[in-house]
């Protein structure tokens, strides 16, 4: 039967619908608790503290790494910070403007019900880490401090130097881990799920693999929850850890689970460069960094002097003119643009002239290199040993480059999927974000999901279910093994003369040309050809080498990638249909006469939410049917975004 899209959205003034909707859900009293188990796919932000919070309620929890420690999960490498609508600043911030900077950064294509609950939360997160012993930066006096980002003229944003996200995934690990050592939580390193167990139309488990020994595991429960990440790794290229993969979220997509907005991908504006065909990544450069760097390219094309003898006057700090309220913290979909536009027009810099600078010459006139040193003294490093520069002395050189990922499976306001019993949090689904993610809201929805939604979302759902006694000898578990297990065979069956990484770059090059920063109808027609050819060719001609029953990085890269080059078609199949531009999806054809996104509200004021339809066969053309969940805005009006 077709899918049916309900986001159950709590009826009620704004302001109480969450606090509204938990006391209208069902509760399972402690008791209780402790008869039911749950499995967590992931364990970042979102992953990890769900499982120390449901572990805490009472709750057995089945948690599955895919890394040899939690310790290693992307989470880690956000860099810049994490937003709360604390107002300790005292500078005219408020739950309501969180709300409101978050929809409007988000072109207007996100729920507001969901993103004022996010809001709403925020405080409690900062809370709930202090608490635990994050690290935040301080004030002289002791008090938090924050600094601005990009979209946002207040600053809200919380941080420890340039490792927020290393250290706040540290706090959701220790709670974790405590659960571990209470047996609350059974811990599995070095899994990764290879498909959903689905059980009379209810998720109650699921099939992975044990990437050091190779075997196929079942694993079942009365809920599943899935907290892997976003999928930027289909362009090949990106700023995710190469292990950052789609297969859970695909696994689960093909057994009926809508997926959301695939074409609504994040081009983080300040990324170092590509430099050449040896790189297998890119590397980010905190946002944070625009809060005292400047952006500039040289007025005149072709002027290749040192930016240190180009004065003043023949700059272009193009942000500052282009966006004079919001400068240098304009969005980021907004800011990519405007670099992209810089290089088009041939006035791009460093070796490639594929980049911009961002300069902290002024600042650290202002406020010193050891001020600087505070606040950016690990990424002035890292930059410094990646490039060879020392950017306290000459400027950083930046370029766009893939970061994040809007989309994702649909859930409703419970952040449970169009599969019964399965729950997404974090990155894995396409809730809170809209057409374009503000900088510093990843961790706060990630840790917003795990601390605080999901402890009574699944308690309602349990508590309101008819949940069968089911384990890992029914015929579902069999059958889901079976076919996990014919999918490997397949991939070894092959025998061709193309490694996984040749073609995953040949994915990589068409995404990124044609499916990337800007696309038009000509492009997108062409990718979806191109791609279905690719995976045909990856069919026929993939090689994968080692065996089966054994640590195989080349098999895991060969899983992932089938994958990708599905994802990859529907992803340019929803920009396609989409003619519109809004936030991170910017169609060519539909922008104003100064180069802004132009949205058509009339016609694409909805979520796309994609229905999986094809065959069951490998090698068969996969086909979706596109379902429209309606937006609808109460307590904002919809205009054009502008950050002039």
């Amino acid at each position: 039967m077709s899918i049916k899209l309900d986001s159950k959205i709590p009826s009620g003034p704004l302001e109480e619908k969450w606090s509204k909707h938990k006391f209208d859900m069902k509760l399972v009293n402690p008791a209780n608790k402790r008869k039911h188990t749950l499995i967590v796919v992931g364990t970042g932000l979102a992953g990890a503290s769900a499982s120390a919070t449901l572990a805490e309620l009472g709750y057995k929890v089945k948690t599955f790494c895919i890394h040899e420690s939690p310790r290693r999960a992307h989470s880690i490498a956000a860099q810049g910070g994490i937003n709360a609508a604390k107002n300790y600043q005292n500078d005219g911030d408020s739950v309501y403007r969180l709300f409101y900077d978050t929809i409007k950064g988000g072109d207007f294509r996100a729920r507001e019900g969901n993103v004022y609950r996010l809001a709403e939360i925020s405080p409690n997160i900062i809370d709930q880490c202090v608490a635990q012993g994050v690290p935040f930066a301080r004030e002289y006096g002791g008090a938090l401090a924050n600094r601005s980002f990009g979209g946002s003229q207040v600053s809200r944003t919380f941080y420890a130097r340039g490792q927020t996200g290393q250290q706040l995934l540290i706090g959701a690990y220790q709670a974790m881990m405590r659960q571990v050592g209470l047996g609350t939580v059974e811990l599995h390193y070095r899994r990764e799920m290879l498909d959903l167990v689905v059980v009379d139309g209810q998720a109650r488990g699921i099939i992975v693999r044990n990437l050091t020994t190779g075997e196929l595991e079942s694993h079942s429960a009365d809920a599943v929850i899935l907290a892997t990440g976003g999928y930027g790794n289909v362009f090949y290229f990106s700023t995710n850890a190469k292990m950052s993969n789609v297969t859970a979220s695909w696994r689960a997509h093909k057994q009926g689970a809508a997926f959301g907005n695939p074409c609504f991908t994040q081009i983080h504006p300040t990324c170092i460069p590509y430099s050449g065909d040896h790189q297998s990544k890119l590397t980010l450069m905190s946002e944070s960094l625009r809060n005292d760097g400047r952006c500039w390219v040289p007025k005149q094309k072709g002027d290749k002097r040192p930016p240190e003898q180009i004065p003043d006057e023949d700059r272009d700090y193009y942000l500052e003119r282009v966006y004079p309220s919001f400068g240098n913290l304009a969005p980021r979909d907004v800011s990519s643009r405007q670099a992209k536009y810089r290089v088009d027009e041939g006035r791009g810099v460093g070796p490639s002239g594929v980049a911009v600078y961002l300069d902290f010459r002024d600042a650290i006139n202002r406020v010193g290199k050891a001020g600087i040193e505070q606040r950016y003294d690990n990424l002035f490093d890292m930059y410094a040993k990646i490039t060879g520069d020392d950017p306290y002395k000459v400027p950083m050189r930046i370029y766009p480059a893939v970061h994040y990922t809007m989309g994702g499976l649909w859930v409703d306001y419970n952040l449970m999927s169009t599969i019964p019993g399965l729950h997404v949090l974090g990155e894995a689904n396409f809730s809170d974000h809209g057409a374009n993610r503000l900088g510093a809201s990843a961790l706060m929805q990630g840790l917003a999901d795990g601390y605080f939604v999901i402890p009574y979302t699944i308690g309602h759902y349990l508590a309101g279910t008819s949940i069968p006694k089911v384990d890992a000898n029914h015929d579902a578990f069999k059958a889901a093994k079976a076919a996990a297990q014919a999918r490997i065979d397949a991939l070894f069956a092959v025998k061709g003369g193309k490694t996984v990484d040749d073609i995953h770059r040949q994915l990589g090059n068409i995404m990124w040309e044609k499916v990337g920063m800007a696309r038009n109808k000509a492009g997108l027609q062409t990718a979806v050809g191109e791609i279905q050819k690719l995976r045909e060719e990856f069919w026929q001609n993939v090689r994968v080498s080692g065996e089966a029953n054994n640590l195989n990085p080349e098999l895991e890269k060969a899983g992932r990638l089938a994958d990708f080059l599905e994802l990859g078609e529907l992803m340019a199949t929803d920009a396609l249909e989409r003619n519109e531009s809004c936030g991170g999806h910017f169609r060519e054809e539909f922008q104003t006469p100064d180069n802004e996104a132009q949205r058509d509200d009339e016609n694409y004021c909805h979520v796309s939410a994609w229905e999986y339809t094809g065959d069951s066969s490998l090698k068969g053309k996969k086909s979706w049917q596109l379902h429209k969940e309606s937006l609808t805005f109460e307590r904002i009006k919809l205009a054009t975004r502008s950050y002039k």
